[in-house]
């Protein structure tokens, strides 16, 4: 299953921070104006600087700094409900549940129409094995109609189904992600899970041929690659079988699915 993590969004967002901290700034019964830099007091500026580092830091990996600065933001600017998200996925990312559902609910109660907000907490629930109710929270994302990416939702609510084994459900979010983002790997994978979990093996095979035209054989994981294989398999394609079956070798020779390639375990 290719799960659409949010990591790769951040950075986006929190430069979009920038407006929003200004837009505040205007106060109460003052007309708004276009926010720009000068708008923003000193305080939001640091809170600015310190998520941008945090979220760059947590890009990397580098989580105990990426908690540091994201603390940082929030004493600059304990309002700001951006940053106590992100450090819902940095808690996640360190194992940190408890700390993580806490900083991710302080987010929705000050941000409670964010949609983002209410996608990075959806994933978060079904990663943590709570995939029923994460479901709430990918609909009201996508029930916001400021949400300029529906796609991210899309993709993690069919994720989320797939990871239940419901392929009824995942299908009915993935076919709309597939509007909103026809080239992004992770629907295009999920989509052929999709058909392959129902059977339905030339369906599967076009989502894998447009699978290997969205994205490098490299940078496939190794589920993704094995699917694939098993795709072409059951659809007798000999060829294109054991191309990909020499990525899965060069770039996943020690994992479980070059494993169970190797020893023909193509229907369990």
């Amino acid at each position: 299953m290719a799960d659409l993590s949010p990591r790769r969004f951040l950075r986006l967002a929190a430069f979009a921070l920038a407006g929003l901290l200004a837009a505040c700034a205007a106060g109460p019964g003052k007309q708004a104006d276009l926010p720009t830099a000068s708008d923003q007091t000193s305080a939001q500026k640091r809170a600015e600087i310190r998520l941008q580092l945090a979220v760059g830091y947590y890009e990397t990996g580098q989580y105990t700094v990426a908690l540091d600065e994201i603390k940082k933001a929030i004493a600059a600017s304990p309002e700001d409900a951006e940053a106590y998200s992100v450090r819902g996925l940095i808690y996640m990312a360190m194992g940190e549940t408890a700390l993580a559902d806490g900083s991710f609910q302080q987010a929705l109660r000050l941000a409670p129409n964010n949609p983002e907000i209410s996608n990075n907490y959806g994933y978060f629930l079904c990663q943590g094995g709570h995939a029923a109710e994460s479901f709430k929270y990918f609909d009201a994302a996508l029930a916001m109609r400021t949400y300029a990416a529906p796609g991210r939702a899309l993709n993690n609510a069919g994720a989320c189904a797939i990871r239940i084994k419901d392929y009824a459900l995942a299908e009915k979010y993935l076919l709309p992600a597939l509007q909103q983002t026809p080239d992004l790997p992770a629907t295009n994978a999920n989509l052929a899970r999709v058909y392959y979990e129902k059977r339905d093996y030339t369906r599967a095979g076009f989502f894998v041929t447009r699978l290997s035209k969205v994205s490098k054989p490299d940078s496939l994981p190794a589920d993704v690659l094995w699917l694939a294989i098993k795709v072409q398999h059951k659809l007798g394609d000999t060829s294109a079988e054991q191309a990909l079956a020499t990525q899965l070798r060069r770039h996943h020779a020690t994992s479980p699915e070059y494993a169970a390639y190797q020893r023909g375990a193509f229907d369990e």
